[in-house]
Formats: structure tokens, sequence, C-alpha cells
């Protein structure tokens, strides 16, 4: 009671006041989470965000400074519902108190994203994330497939760069849902009709930007497990370049907005024709100079130089022939007289082996009259008659 007398009784200037009720305010509030709504949404060329923050029954204001806006995972409007994390301030100079947003989020967005981790780790341990599944989009698409809405922004970018940059490419449009219960469904069963049809060469699946919650589909399980399994190659092209989806994980590639998709899609036909240019002419030069090389190689096939030619291959083939012709001959020769000593040697073997040979030299043969050869007098006894055959005749005797 004193010191409310006390006070009662003190004239204060509003520096004061104003001094006072700011350390009592940022004293009491360092650190607090806001939830509300967001209206009058203002972002400065400075890069400082100014918004106010309502429910319905009071609102407050709030700054968000250059550095912490710069790491906003998603792009705030009004009426989005998000919580803000931060500390209470006074702006002594007008007498306002407002909240320093350090960390924004959507409302219910901290659920939505460990939601989201735990999908994509599973997604991830069954491999539907591999690098090395990622294939590599057709340089020169005949057709592109576009699945997303028929009526959004993100399908008239598409269709505008498309006619920009190669006017011969078709666009075959895929009408799906691609917000609320019935998105995931529609997506998965556009992508389903463009495989089994074979309808396009490379497929955008994807729409402009929005919520987290308005992305919710594009990270669906089916989306997901569909983008995975097209045979035809998926660019991801969902929201803006902060957003993200699980199915830009499981695509060939990632766009960072449908526009982008387009540009990535469609070869710039300025380009292919200069490509084709430098094609023909690198062909041109390398077949002008196979010819020239070829015209001097039949230059050097004239008669003579045949002929030349034919001699210089043919004359060493002849001198190996005659050699080997000579060789060959004496070979024989050579062979022919070693046999006929051989078989003169044998001749003499046989001619001094020969019983007439014998014969001639004095010796003659004697037998019994049984024909058997005498060759002891122990196998005759006197009085037996006995044979006697020298060189030439026989004798007939009788042992005395």
């Amino acid at each position: 009671m004193e010191t409310q007398g006390t006070l009662l009784n003190q004239v204060f200037s509003v520096s004061q006041i104003t001094s006072y009720i700011k350390e009592i305010l940022e004293g009491a509030f360092r650190t607090i989470t806001v939830e509300g709504e967001i209206s009058n949404y203002k972002p400065s060329s400075s890069g400082h965000v100014y918004f106010t923050l309502k429910d319905n029954n009071s609102q407050l204001r709030a700054v968000m400074f250059r550095s912490a806006a710069y790491g906003l995972a998603f792009k705030p409007k009004d009426g989005d519902k998000v919580r803000c994390t931060g500390n209470i301030g006074v702006y002594a100079a007008q007498g306002n108190y407002q909240i320093i947003v350090n960390k924004m989020e959507a409302a219910g967005a901290g659920d939505i994203l460990m939601m989201l981790e735990q999908r994509k780790q599973k997604l991830a341990a069954e491999g539907l994330f591999d690098e090395a599944k990622k294939r590599e989009l057709p340089a020169m698409p005949k057709t592109i497939g576009v699945v997303t809405s028929p009526t959004g922004a993100a399908i008239r970018d598409i269709l505008q760069i498309t006619r920009r940059r190669n006017k011969s490419i078709n666009v075959i449009v895929l009408p799906a849902a691609v917000q609320g219960q019935e998105a995931a469904p529609s997506i998965v069963k556009m992508i389903n009709i463009a495989n089994f049809y074979s309808l396009c060469d490379i497929l955008i699946v994807g729409r402009g930007g929005g919520s987290l919650e308005d992305l919710l589909p594009f990270s669906e399980e089916s989306v997901v497990r569909a983008v995975s399994q097209s045979k035809i190659p998926v660019i991801s092209a969902v929201g803006h370049e902060i957003d993200w989806a699980l199915c830009d994980y499981a695509a060939d590639r990632r766009a960072a907005t449908p526009s982008a998709a387009a540009e990535i899609a469609v070869p710039l036909l300025s380009d292919l024709t200069q490509q084709v240019g430098a094609y023909k002419t690198e062909l041109y030069e390398s077949i002008s100079r196979k010819i020239k090389d070829a015209r001097l190689v039949v230059k050097t096939f004239d008669p003579s130089s045949m002929e030349l030619r034919f001699r210089s291959i043919q004359q060493p083939l002849l001198n190996r022939f005659d050699r080997a012709k000579e060789e060959l001959s004496q070979g024989m020769m050579q062979k022919i007289k070693d046999l006929r000593i051989k078989i003169d040697g044998c001749k003499t073997i046989l001619e001094n082996a020969s019983p007439q040979t014998i014969f001639d030299r004095g010796y003659s043969m004697v037998t019994d009259e049984k024909g058997n050869i005498i060759r002891s007098s122990s196998q005759v006894k006197a009085g037996a008659t006995i044979n006697i055959t020298p060189a030439e005749g026989k004798i007939k005797a009788q042992v005395l």
C-alpha cells in the first residue's frame, strides 16, 4: 500500500514508464512460443519481415529480422496458422510491444516433419532413394507427360516454357488432384496410366507452391512408390525452391519448380540445331579427309608401280622356292647315295656268308646217307657211306 501511495504521488516521464514496462516485459518473456494466424504479412526490402499474429480475441505485433527470415523452410502468407518462437521486446519510440521471432514453423509442422522423417527413413531403408537406381533423362524426348492439376499455374508455366524452348515437343497433361485426401490416389493413377500405355518419354510430377500440409500428397507412401517404380524417367517438381516432398528423393531428377522441370526436360531447339550443324560439319570434314587419303593411296597403284610391288613380293618367294627345291634335291641325292652304300655293305656281308663262296675257297660239306652234316670223325664208322659236296658236283665215298 505504501508503494502504491508512493507511485501515486510520483510523476513519471513517458520514457520512464516505458522503460519500466520494457524491463518487466522483456525480463518476464525471454523465450516464448506463440501460436496464431498471420495477417498484414509485409516483407521489407532490407530482408526483415513484419506481420501480426492474431486469434479470435487479440493480436500481437511481430518482427522477424533478416538473419532469421533467411532460414525459413516455407513462404508464409496471410491466413497461415503458425507457431513463432522468440522473445517479447518493447519499441520505446512508439510505445509498442512485439514478439521478435527467431523461429517460425507452420502450426502442427513439427509433428508433420517428424512423420515425414520417419517415413523417409523407412523408404530409404527399402532402397527407394538409391542413387544407383536413378536414370539419365532422354536427351531429345518427343513427348513430355505432366501429372498435375489441369487448372493450376504449374501446367501453364510448363506449357509456356515448352512452346518457347521447342515447339516440336508434345505435352500430354495427365489431370490429377494435387491437394486433399483424393490427391495421392489420383497422382498414383495417372503415373500408372502413363507407364501402362507408354504415353511419354519423360514424366513431370508436381504442383505449384503451398503450405506443408498442401504438399503432403507428394510425400504419401503410395506416390513415392509409384514414382520409384515408374519405367518412364520422372522429374519431381513440387512447390517452390524451398519446398520439398519425399517423391523428390525417389524421382530420377528433382526440379526446384515446375518451370525448372520444363527447362530440364525440354531441350532448346536452337541448341539442338547448332549441335546438329556441328555434327554435320565434323562428319563432312571426316569424310573429306578419308576420301583425300584414299585418293593418295589409289594414285600409288598405277601399272608400273603395281608390277614393281608384285615383283618385290614375288621375288623373295621365288628365291625361297628355288632354295627349297635345291635343298630338297640335294637331300634326296644324299639319301640315295647313303642307301646304296648301305645296300652294298649288306650285299658284301651276304655274299661272304654264302655257302657257295665258302665252297669256292676249297671247302666241302660232308653228310651221311641220311643227309646229316658230319662235323666230327666220331660221327662215322669204317665202311659207312658218306656224301661230299665240293664247289662243283657231288662225291659219294666210303670210309676205310
